[in-house]
């Protein structure tokens, strides 16, 4: 047995599988780039099973095709998983991760201590990954290029407004709708209280005088007579409570 195979073979993972992945792996790894851990599938009748490596860069996943003669190999830098699980059952476990993109990936029938291997080595590294303070790679923010467009083109249209002939209004009356409300058996635009009215003012009671005052506020909010208006009226009325 080839001596750079031995150091993962601590749980029992198929010598084969491990020979073939570690050859490939050779011209795979990148400048300071160490293999942590393999763990290799143990379905009942693969004969080619999948296998994921973890090194302190990166998880790969490593699926053979061909008979065995050739590999497809997909990587995730630690920087893009988000989560790790471990789901263990009767026929196995399953180890799966997700990225900063929820891209779930999975690989299955992993032997339950190589699965639990896997699963503590992920939680080192990203744990690592966290006290560094490194960024995650997928919410890097890259300088935005915005295209110069020119001004002309954020303005909007002119508007053009149809020229429509107007009918000259004599008859305002016509124009503001009088409400039947109780407080409308006034006039719609009571004149100012002449001098000869104060008397009649001082003869009204507090309660006449406060619904007086209520029916000229009324008029107010229904634009019915003028701010300057108003306050004149309730000066005189206030002046006599």
């Amino acid at each position: 047995m080839n001596e750079h195979i031995k150091k993962f073979l601590n749980e029992e993972q198929d010598p084969k599988a491990i020979e073939k992945i570690t050859n490939k792996l050779a011209d795979l790894l990148m400048k300071n780039e160490e293999v942590g851990y393999i763990g290799v599938q143990k379905k009942p009748v693969t004969v080619f099973p999948d296998s994921i490596v973890l090194t302190n860069k990166r998880i790969i996943i490593c699926k053979p095709k061909n008979l065995g003669f050739s590999m497809d190999f997909t990587d995730y830098n630690w920087e893009a998983v988000s989560h790790t699980f471990v789901n263990e059952s009767l026929l196995g476990s399953e180890f799966s991760f997700t990225t900063l993109t929820d891209l779930t990936v999975s690989i299955d029938y992993l032997p339950k201590i190589q699965a639990r291997k896997i699963y503590t080595y992920a939680k080192e590294q990203l744990e690592l990954l966290k006290m560094s303070g490194a960024a995650p790679a997928a919410i890097v923010l890259q300088p935005e290029v915005i295209a110069t467009v020119p001004e002309e083109s954020f303005k909007e249209p002119a508007e053009v407004i149809e020229e429509m002939e107007t009918e000259e209004v004599t008859d305002f009356t016509t124009l503001i709708p009088v409400e039947q409300s109780g407080y409308r058996d006034e006039k719609q635009f009571p004149d100012p209280i002449p001098d000869s009215k104060e008397s009649d003012l001082l003869e009204l009671s507090q309660d006449e005088l406060f619904a007086k005052l209520q029916n000229y506020k009324k008029l107010l909010d229904n634009g019915l007579i003028l701010q300057g208006e108003y306050d004149a009226f309730k000066k005189d009325i206030l002046s006599k409570m």
